[in-house]
Protein backbone atom coordinates (compact mmCIF):
# COMPACT_ATOMS: atom_id res chain seq x y z
CA UNK A 1 0.00 0.00 0.00
CA UNK A 2 2.84 2.58 0.70
CA UNK A 3 4.07 1.76 -2.62
CA UNK A 4 0.59 1.83 -4.42
CA UNK A 5 0.29 5.35 -2.63
CA UNK A 6 4.07 6.55 -3.33
CA UNK A 7 5.14 6.74 -0.03
CA UNK A 8 8.53 4.57 -0.85
CA UNK A 9 10.26 6.92 0.67
CA UNK A 10 8.39 7.36 3.86
CA UNK A 11 8.13 3.43 4.83
CA UNK A 12 10.78 3.90 8.04
CA UNK A 13 9.26 7.38 9.12
CA UNK A 14 6.80 7.56 12.00
CA UNK A 15 3.53 9.11 10.55
CA UNK A 16 3.46 11.69 12.87
CA UNK A 17 6.45 13.28 11.14
CA UNK A 18 5.24 13.50 8.15
CA UNK A 19 4.02 16.64 5.76
CA UNK A 20 0.39 17.10 5.90
CA UNK A 21 0.16 15.61 2.50
CA UNK A 22 1.81 12.43 3.02
CA UNK A 23 0.27 11.88 6.21
CA UNK A 24 -3.07 11.92 4.01
CA UNK A 25 -1.93 9.48 2.14
CA UNK A 26 -0.78 7.73 4.92
CA UNK A 27 -4.19 7.27 6.02
CA UNK A 28 -5.80 6.55 2.86
CA UNK A 29 -2.80 3.45 2.79
CA UNK A 30 -4.05 2.11 6.06
CA UNK A 31 -7.55 2.06 5.23
CA UNK A 32 -6.83 0.10 1.93
CA UNK A 33 -4.76 -2.31 3.61
CA UNK A 34 -7.54 -4.75 3.69
CA UNK A 35 -9.81 -3.44 0.79
CA UNK A 36 -13.05 -1.99 2.11
CA UNK A 37 -16.43 -2.61 -0.31
CA UNK A 38 -16.86 1.43 0.81
CA UNK A 39 -14.35 3.97 1.33
CA UNK A 40 -15.80 7.24 2.84
CA UNK A 41 -13.50 10.18 2.88
CA UNK A 42 -13.75 13.39 4.62
CA UNK A 43 -12.01 16.32 2.79
CA UNK A 44 -9.22 13.75 1.13
CA UNK A 45 -7.62 16.89 -0.42
CA UNK A 46 -7.39 19.55 2.00
CA UNK A 47 -3.80 20.75 3.04
CA UNK A 48 -2.49 18.68 -0.45
CA UNK A 49 0.05 19.89 -3.21
CA UNK A 50 -1.54 20.15 -6.80
CA UNK A 51 0.74 16.84 -7.42
CA UNK A 52 -0.30 15.10 -4.16
CA UNK A 53 -4.02 15.43 -4.78
CA UNK A 54 -3.34 14.12 -8.86
CA UNK A 55 -1.39 10.84 -6.90
CA UNK A 56 -4.40 10.85 -4.52
CA UNK A 57 -6.98 10.77 -7.55
CA UNK A 58 -4.91 8.05 -9.52
CA UNK A 59 -4.99 5.93 -6.53
CA UNK A 60 -8.83 6.28 -5.78
CA UNK A 61 -10.01 5.45 -9.54
CA UNK A 62 -7.53 2.73 -9.25
CA UNK A 63 -9.06 1.51 -5.79
CA UNK A 64 -12.66 2.03 -7.30
CA UNK A 65 -11.97 0.33 -10.34
CA UNK A 66 -9.59 -2.86 -9.41
CA UNK A 67 -11.38 -3.18 -5.78
CA UNK A 68 -14.71 -2.73 -6.79
CA UNK A 69 -14.55 -0.22 -3.85
CA UNK A 70 -17.44 2.29 -4.11
CA UNK A 71 -15.54 5.99 -2.25
CA UNK A 72 -17.85 8.37 -1.46
CA UNK A 73 -16.20 11.98 -0.23
CA UNK A 74 -17.15 14.93 1.40
CA UNK A 75 -14.55 17.77 -0.23
CA UNK A 76 -14.48 21.40 -0.68
CA UNK A 77 -12.35 21.69 -3.85
CA UNK A 78 -14.49 21.72 -6.58
CA UNK A 79 -12.03 20.97 -8.97
CA UNK A 80 -10.84 18.30 -7.45
CA UNK A 81 -14.45 16.74 -7.05
CA UNK A 82 -15.37 17.68 -10.59
CA UNK A 83 -12.20 15.49 -12.09
CA UNK A 84 -12.53 12.90 -9.90
CA UNK A 85 -16.10 12.08 -9.57
CA UNK A 86 -18.77 10.35 -11.52
CA UNK A 87 -21.96 11.00 -9.57
CA UNK A 88 -21.73 13.91 -7.61
CA UNK A 89 -24.22 15.94 -4.70
CA UNK A 90 -24.40 19.37 -3.71
CA UNK A 91 -25.28 20.33 -0.38
CA UNK A 92 -26.17 23.89 0.90
CA UNK A 93 -27.31 23.95 4.74
CA UNK A 94 -28.06 20.32 4.42
CA UNK A 95 -30.37 20.80 1.50
CA UNK A 96 -29.49 19.08 -1.66
CA UNK A 97 -29.13 21.66 -4.50
CA UNK A 98 -28.16 19.52 -7.18
CA UNK A 99 -27.31 15.68 -8.30
CA UNK A 100 -25.75 14.36 -10.85
CA UNK A 101 -22.84 14.00 -13.31
CA UNK A 102 -19.88 16.83 -12.93
CA UNK A 103 -21.28 18.99 -16.44
CA UNK A 104 -25.50 18.89 -14.83
CA UNK A 105 -23.68 19.76 -11.21
CA UNK A 106 -21.09 22.36 -13.25
CA UNK A 107 -23.96 24.58 -15.33
CA UNK A 108 -26.78 24.26 -12.56
CA UNK A 109 -28.12 27.48 -11.38
CA UNK A 110 -28.06 27.31 -8.17
CA UNK A 111 -25.41 25.18 -7.42
CA UNK A 112 -23.43 28.60 -9.35
CA UNK A 113 -25.12 31.08 -7.18
CA UNK A 114 -24.36 29.41 -3.79
CA UNK A 115 -21.19 28.50 -4.42
CA UNK A 116 -20.00 31.84 -6.49
CA UNK A 117 -21.51 34.11 -4.21
CA UNK A 118 -23.45 36.13 -6.13
CA UNK A 119 -27.16 35.74 -8.15
CA UNK A 120 -27.67 34.48 -12.04
CA UNK A 121 -29.90 35.93 -14.47
CA UNK A 122 -33.33 34.07 -13.25
CA UNK A 123 -31.77 33.07 -10.00
CA UNK A 124 -31.97 34.55 -6.68
CA UNK A 125 -29.99 34.00 -3.30
CA UNK A 126 -31.51 33.22 -0.24
CA UNK A 127 -29.07 34.45 1.71
CA UNK A 128 -26.12 36.50 1.65
CA UNK A 129 -22.94 33.85 1.26
CA UNK A 130 -19.67 34.08 3.37
CA UNK A 131 -17.26 32.04 1.45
Amino acid sequence: MLHACGLDAAAGEYAGTLPVGQARMTELARALADPPRVLLLDEPASGTTAGERVRLAEVLRRTARTEGCAVLLVEHDVAFVMELCSRVVVLDLGRVLAEGTPEVVRADPAVRAAYLGSSLPGTECERPRNR
